[in-house]
């Protein structure tokens, strides 16, 4: 039987924030705005915050909204956090894994219950991807081991092929786009009951003639998106400088 929850809110950062997938307004979406909207439908009472907001890394997430979250009294939280830190070239894995227990102890010793996430193989989705695949192999065995220990469910994407699909991601290669959005917010029910197989299935198999533009779009990713990400790392910039969380208190779903 499906659990129904009261107050949910959602911790992390471009990907919880909706990036990818805009509303028709242009309003980031994502996937937990779709997730909350199905758990409305087991609980019409249900209320969703969303304190996400893109380019945050670990510790800026527990800076800025562990204790929001507390304050909000959630009984289920979503946290997904550390990509930001991982993809960065001093990326300290023992600082960013004891940063994600600490806030996973947190959160369940109030009682909630608590959602995560490991990340999908990068290798094939970008061009430097191949770089990042041991590293991403090693932080998604730790997010394993510290939700295993925590209580946290954890939906381990790295498991899933259709994941590593270049149709659910945007263009920039970093963000899922409104497919993507839309899997993961069915993979998230999953972890609470929902029974909606449909979010792992493959897609048809991909134009041998496609293969044949790849470096033309890997040329255009690097100018596009590669290098204004290396400025940003340069003058101390941040995708989220300026921007504020787009649910910042517990608010009923109009989907």
């Amino acid at each position: 039987m499906d659990t129904t929850y009261n107050r949910f809110v959602a911790m992390g950062d471009s990907q919880t924030e909706g990036v990818g997938d805009p509303y028709p307004n242009g309003k980031e979406r994502g996937w937990a705005d779709r997730f909350a909207e199905s758990l409305v439908l087991r609980n019409p009472e249900m209320l969703y915050a969303n304190l996400a907001i893109r380019g945050r890394c670990i510790g800026h997430v527990r800076e800025e909204q562990l204790g929001p979250a507390l304050r909000l009294e959630p009984d289920l939280v979503s946290l997904m956090a550390g990509l930001n830190d991982m993809i960065r070239p001093g990326f300290d894995l023992d600082r960013t894994i004891e940063t994600m227990d600490e806030m996973q102890k947190t959160l369940r010793a109030t009682g909630a219950t608590v959602l995560t996430i490991t990340y999908p193989d990068p290798t094939d989705l970008a061009p430097i991807g191949r770089f990042l695949t041991e590293r991403t192999r090693t932080f998604n065995q730790a997010l394993r081991e510290v939700a295993e220990a925590n209580g946290t469910l954890i939906l381990d994407l790295e498991k899933i092929p259709v994941t590593t699909d270049p149709r659910i991601w945007c263009d920039d290669r970093l963000h899922l786009n409104s497919e993507g959005h839309q899997r993961l917010a069915h993979g998230m029910e999953s972890l609470i009951g929902g029974d909606d197989d449909l979010w792992i299935e493959t897609l048809p198999p991909i134009d041998p003639a496609r293969a044949l533009t790849r470096l033309a779009e890997d040329a255009r990713w690097v100018w596009a998106f590669f290098l204004p990400w290396i400025g940003r790392r340069i003058t101390g910039k941040s995708s989220g400088d300026d921007i504020e969380p787009k649910r910042p208190e517990l608010a009923a779903v109009t989907g």
